[in-house]
This record gives structure tokens, C-alpha cells and sequence, in this order.
């Protein structure tokens, strides 16, 4: 009996492992179940019916369940045939034993089917948005699927799971954009839709390891991460820069390389409108090249940008429905030249923009108003904050720095585009290795400009341009100078220069102000406002002529003598007049070229030379916004005298006048002893006689002809005889 039991239990256990390993491999026929099996499937829908013929019992090991399978059985749906490779049917134990057992979960393999196939299938369902898909967007692809059917205790249907793998899926996304090979794996349920292993290609764009998960329960939501490959080499057939063409910049490109890793989540509503995003990625742009259609001004040189590069830059960037940000560092060129490291990172909150930018740059820079000037040769960093608030624009802070040379300005602010106001400007500058500009400029009450030095030598040059420019309209305020060294034109310096006024709309209204050259030599400015006649007066006296002359072709070769300029401006006219007295004309072109061509031989020695001494010489002009009217120009000296008329605008100076020798001049005086002999002379045969010639010409090519043998005008005569008188 003993040894009974364990040969008993012997039996068994092989009997079973036999039992087990048989309905795991090859199963047990039965045809039991292929009623039971139909219904089921059939009573999942009213259109679908299945025909079995061979159904074997197994064993699913790693599931611990038993299982009914079939091959090859035959589906119709609304009579169109459903290629099934096998169907699985998982049937509880303990229910196996019963009359009618429970059914846990039934799996259907399917056989591969092409595009045209599911198109078939499609024809079976009702009109819906996938249906549409795939019959007008899919044009070529394959389907692998595998589909489990579960059901609760009472046998009804409670879930699904679809899974499988696309293949060679080309999807029409627009007229102009087309996935081509996408591949990918999927999963879904009652619950979720999952993409995995999504790879495809996007015109210049490769796809790669992405996937999508789409959640379809309480609230429907979509997230997704996926790599982009960007190779792209200025080709214009590319139908995805039709699509985006109104990013106008895109045309521009010429190269382009990057490898990006993306990640999308979308929220949606019950009406399936987004109610929430977030996008951001991050990677490496390997390089990026520009050529701009249009040259782009360069605010910095008067180099135009023709092109713009970007390399081995990383950028990483973060889009939702609150916040945009994107940040991207490393080296870019302009025209081809060095490349230089910068940092850019863009906020968007809202209606709020805010730049941080820093970066180097080795092209020359010339800011005339301060005389600083950066060679090539150098490199300068550059530090940027701008905040940006609706029409409002605040400059937070820029910073400029080369070697020894700092530029900061604060605060500074503009609304549409015109200035407002800012806290300060602190500038410090060198020029041949000595201090040119130290100042700090503060905008308070009043705006207060003071330091040690100022260099002014491009000043005259500055103010001689006509400025549309109206950023500066907004400023109403007063205004303190105090320098204690001004660099002006010519070497010569100002001490101790001081100047109280106003600025009304951007423009002086008042000034009181003096300086020093030394050696008891002064300028002095003023300017009064008559507000009951809309009038500005100014007036300028000053010891040294030439520091406020070195912009006029006019007064080139002058030296020495004293200047006084008096003007009444009303609007954009101006009626002036310039007087300077006791000066010479040194190696003047023009007055040169003149009495060589009268064939002066003398005065041209003397010109060239020594100079010619004057008396004085008087400027009377009309200023309006583009002419320059002169009414008279006279000019008298021991040697020679000058009597002009003429205008001057953008495009032309036009000058004539009479140049008489004064030898010639005072003989003839000498014989007439009445003044209104000297206007008309009696004797015929006896009038005065000098030069007659005309200036007229382009800037830089005045051309100037003459008639040497002329009756000296009776107007002249009296403007020579009433300076006699006077002096």
C-alpha cells in the first residue's frame, strides 16, 4: 500500500505534464464551443458574423488560462470579408465545467492589410472624420493588427485592446505637405490611443523615435515626444515652405541642420477645443545660413547685413497658452566674418516681452556725436535687457564695453517708438589711448549733463544735418550742462563750459551758457523765447571762429578773428546773419582758383602764402526747410574786396558776385570827391572797374567761370563807401 501511493501520485503528475503539454502545443479538437464562440462575436454587433470550422483546446501557459483557438475563420461585416489569420478564445476555469462557461477575453490576429483593403472595409461605416481620413488623406500603407475582446462575469462586452504596427504610411496632410513612410507601432483601448517607434518623414524633416498618447477617458488629452532631423540645403521645391510661407524670414534661408527633441501636450474640452498646450524642445542647430533678398541696415556700422549665421548654437524653447520662452546660445557671423559667441533668451508672459541678449561684436562702430570710433580689429561685448509692454518699449539696460571704453545707458523708454524718458547714461571713452569722454548724463526733473570731458570735435558736423528725426518731441524739460573740459574741432579746448536753458518738444527754446578757450578767449550762446510772436532769438559770440566753421566748405582757409551769429527763427525759417571781423584767408581753394583765373597773379601768391587780410566779412541769409537763400555776402580788406548773392540746397550751391583788387578801388574813390559821383560816374569811359564770376555746382564739384573786365555795380560802390564812413 506504501508503495502504491507515490506510484499513484507518479501517475498522476505525468499524466497531467502530458495532458499540459499537449494542450499548449498541438491542443484538442473540439467543436463544443464554435456555437458559443459565434454568438459572442455576433452579439458585439448585429453586422458581424462568423463562420468556424475547426476549433482547438489549449492551454496558455503564461497566462494560466484555457483558451479555444481557430485559423483561418471567416468574418463578415455588412458583407464584406474580414481577413482573420486566428481567434483566441479564453474561457474562465471553473466555468469550464458549466453549462454555459464565461468567456474572459477573445483574441482576433489579423492578416496584413493594405490601404486599398481598409478602404473597402470603410465603405461598411457610417460617414465619420476617420472614414474621411482615410478614403481622402492615406494614399499608400499596410496594417498589422491584433485585437482582444474582454467581457465581464455576465459574458457582456466591457473593453478592448487593439494593437500592431504601420507600415510605409504615406498621409496627406495639405495640399502642399505630406508625410512619406511614416512608420510606427500602436496601442489602444476604451481609455487610451497609444503611438510608438513613430518614424517618418516631413519634407526636409525627419521624424524619428517619437511617440503619441492620446487619453480619451474623463478629458481628452494628447502628449507626445518625438526628435527632428532638420537637413536642409536651400531648395525652394519643398512644399512645407509653401505652407509656412508667411514666415517671410523662412525664404531666406539657404542651409539649415539641427536635431531637436520635442515634447506637445494638448487638453481639450468637451466640444474638442483646445483648452490647454505646452510645447518645448531643446537641442543643437549645427548651423544656420541667411541671405537676405534686402540688405538690412546695421544700426551699430554702416555696413549693410547681406547675410547671418548661426553655428553649433544650442536652443531650447518652452510655448504654452501663459508663458513663451526660448533660449539659444552659442557662435553667429554677419557677411561671412568671425564668428563670435552670443546668448539670447526671449520671455513672453502675456501682453509682455522681454530680451536678454548678450553678445560679442568685432565690426567697426562710429558714434560721431562722441567722437568714438571701433576698429575690426577689436572685439566688444554688448549686454541687453528689453522689456516690451504693449506700444511701450523699456530698455532696461544696455551695455556696451571694448578695453577701456564703457557706454550704459538705464531705463530707457519709448512709446510708439518715441522717447519718453530714461534714468541715466554713463559714458567713458579713449582715443589714442587718452580720455575723450567722461560725462553722466541724468534725466530727473530736469536733465543734468556733467563731467569731466566731452568730446564735441563732430558736433558742428552733427547739428549742420537736416534731422526728420521726431523721437524727441516728448521732452519738456530744463537743463543743466557743466563740463569742465570740452574737446572742440581743431584741437582747441573749452574750460569751464556751464549752460542753463529749456527744451520744448525736443528743441532748444532757451539757453544761457559760456565758456573759456583761455587766454581770455570766450564763447557765449544765448537764445530767448518770444511765445507772443512764436520767435526764438540766438546769438553766438565767440573769440575763436574756426572750432564752429570746420563743417562749411564756405569758410575753408579762414583764420583767425571774431565771430558774432544772430538769428530770429520762426517754425523751420530763419533770418541770420553772420559777422566775423579782422581774419585772414589762408590757402583758401576756392578764392585761390578764383584769382588765379582773373589772372591776380599777386593776390593768388598772397592767398597761397601769408593770407588775405579782411576787415570783415557779413552773411545775410533766409533758412527755410530745404534752401538756404543768401541775400548778401561781403567781405572788404586792404587787399581785396567781395560782394555775393546766391542759395544753396541739397543738390546745388549757386553763387555770383564782383571781386575788386582794393588798389584799383581806392584810386578811383580818391578822384571823386561826392558820393553820388562814386554810385554813377559822369564821364563816360571812367566807371570802376573789377571782376565778375559765377560758383555753381554739385557739393565737391563747384565749377566757377569769370569775366574779368566789368563796371564795378554802383551798389557795391555805396557798400564800400558807407563801411568807410562807419569805420
Amino acid at each position: 500500500m506504501r508503495k502504491l501511493f507515490p506510484s499513484l501520485i507518479l501517475i498522476i503528475i505525468i499524466s497531467v505534464s502530458l495532458l499540459t503539454l499537449i494542450l499548449s502545443t498541438k491542443g484538442i479538437k473540439t467543436n463544443k464551443f464554435n456555437e458559443i464562440i459565434s454568438n459572442k462575436i455576433n452579439d458585439t454587433n448585429s453586422n458581424l458574423r462568423l463562420e468556424i470550422m475547426d476549433i482547438k483546446f489549449k492551454i496558455d501557459i503564461s497566462e494560466l488560462s484555457l483558451f479555444l483557438e481557430t485559423f483561418n475563420p471567416k468574418i463578415n461585416y455588412r458583407n464584406t470579408l474580414i481577413p482573420v489569420k486566428t481567434i483566441k478564445v479564453y474561457i474562465d476555469f471553473l466555468s469550464f465545467f458549466k453549462a454555459s462557461p464565461n468567456i474572459k477575453k477573445i483574441n482576433l490576429v489579423l492578416e496584413e492589410l493594405k490601404i486599398n483593403q481598409l478602404k473597402e472595409l470603410s465603405s461598411t461605416l457610417k460617414p465619420s472624420n476617420f472614414k474621411s481620413i482615410l478614403n481622402n488623406k492615406i494614399k499608400d500603407g499596410s496594417l498589422n493588427s491584433e485585437l482582444e475582446l474582454y467581457f465581464n462575469k455576465d459574458n457582456l462586452f466591457d473593453n478592448f485592446i487593439a494593437k500592431g504596427k504601420v507600415s510605409n504610411l504615406n498621409l496627406k496632410i495639405t495640399e502642399d505637405l505630406n508625410l512619406i513612410n511614416a512608420n510606427f507601432d500602436f496601442f489602444a483601448d476604451r481609455y487610451d490611443i497609444l503611438l510608438q517607434n513613430i518614424n517618418t518623414n516631413l519634407d526636409f524633416i525627419q521624424i524619428k523615435n517619437g511617440d503619441l498618447k492620446l487619453n480619451i477617458s474623463d478629458e481628452t488629452s494628447l502628449e507626445s515626444n518625438f526628435k527632428t532631423k532638420i537637413f536642409y540645403k536651400g531648395e525652394k521645391n519643398f512644399k512645407l515652405l509653401n505652407t509656412i510661407k508667411r514666415y517671410t524670414f523662412l525664404n531666406d534661408i539657404q542651409d539649415l541642420e539641427a536635431e531637436i527633441s520635442n515634447n506637445l501636450k494638448l487638453s481639450f474640452d468637451e466640444t474638442y477645443k483646445v483648452k490647454k498646450f505646452s510645447y518645448s524642445n531643446n537641442g543643437k542647430i549645427k548651423k544656420s545660413y541667411l541671405s537676405f533678398k534686402k540688405s538690412i541696415n546695421n544700426i551699430l556700422s554702416t555696413e549693410k547685413i547681406n547675410n547671418f549665421s548661426l553655428i553649433n548654437s544650442d536652443i531650447k524653447s518652452v510655448f504654452d497658452q501663459s508663458n513663451n520662452k526660448i533660449s539659444i546660445s552659442g557662435k553667429y557671423s554677419f557677411n561671412e566674418g568671425e564668428k563670435h559667441k552670443f546668448d539670447l533668451t526671449n520671455t513672453n508672459v502675456k501682453n509682455s516681452n522681454n530680451l536678454i541678449l548678450n553678445f560679442q561684436y568685432n565690426n567697426e562702430i562710429k558714434i560721431d556725436i562722441i567722437n568714438y570710433e571701433k576698429s575690426n580689429d577689436k572685439i566688444a561685448d554688448f549686454n541687453v535687457e528689453v522689456e516690451k509692454t504693449n506700444n511701450i518699449i523699456n530698455f532696461k539696460n544696455i551695455e556696451f564695453s571694448e578695453g577701456n571704453n564703457l557706454i550704459n545707458m538705464k531705463n530707457l523708454l519709448l512709446k510708439n517708438n518715441k522717447f519718453q524718458s530714461f534714468k541715466n547714461i554713463y559714458i567713458k571713452t579713449e582715443k589714442n589711448n587718452k580720455i575723450n569722454n567722461d560725462f553722466k548724463i541724468q534725466f530727473k526733473n530736469k536733465i543734468s549733463i556733467k563731467g569731466s570731458k566731452f568730446d564735441a570735435t563732430n558736433l558742428p558736423k552733427i547739428l549742420k544735418q537736416k534731422s526728420e528725426n521726431k523721437v524727441l518731441e516728448k521732452i519738456n524739460k530744463n537743463i543743466e550742462i557743466d563740463f569742465s573740459n570740452i574737446i572742440a574741432p581743431l584741437s582747441e579746448n573749452i574750460e569751464s563750459f556751464k549752460l542753463i536753458g529749456r527744451i520744448e518738444r525736443g528743441k532748444f527754446v532757451k539757453i544761457s551758457s559760456k565758456g573759456s578757450f583761455g587766454s581770455k578767449n570766450f564763447l557765449d550762446i544765448t537764445m530767448k523765447d518770444d511765445k507772443k510772436n512764436n520767435k526764438k532769438y540766438l546769438e553766438i559770440y565767440s573769440d575763436l571762429t574756426r572750432p564752429l566753421l570746420t563743417e562749411y566748405n564756405f569758410f575753408k582757409g579762414l583764420a583767425g578773428g571774431k565771430l558774432l551769429f544772430s538769428s530770429i527763427i520762426e517754425g523751420n525759417n530763419s533770418t541770420s546773419k553772420l559777422m566775423i571781423e579782422n581774419f585772414k584767408v589762408i590757402n583758401a581753394p576756392g578764392m585761390v582758383k578764383l584769382l588765379s583765373l582773373a589772372d591776380l597773379g599777386g593776390l593768388a601768391d598772397l592767398a597761397a602764402g601769408e593770407g588775405l587780410s579782411f576787415d570783415i566779412l557779413e552773411i545775410k541769409m533766409e533758412r527755410s526747410e530745404d534752401n538756404l537763400k543768401l541775400n548778401e555776402i561781403l567781405a572788404l580788406g586792404p587787399s581785396i574786396s567781395v560782394l555775393m548773392e546766391g542759395y544753396q540746397d541739397q543738390s546745388v550751391t549757386s553763387l555770383r558776385g564782383t571781386l575788386v583788387p582794393a588798389k584799383t578801388l581806392n584810386k578811383m574813390i580818391s578822384k571823386i570827391p561826392v558820393i553820388g559821383d562814386i554810385v554813377i560816374p559822369k564821364e563816360v569811359g571812367e566807371g570802376l572797374f573789377g571782376i565778375s564770376f559765377k560758383m555753381k555746382g554739385p557739393p565737391g564739384k563747384i565749377k566757377t567761370t569769370i569775366n574779368p573786365i566789368r563796371t564795378i555795380t554802383p551798389r557795391f560802390i555805396q557798400k564800400i563807401v558807407d563801411r568807410k564812413k562807419t569805420k
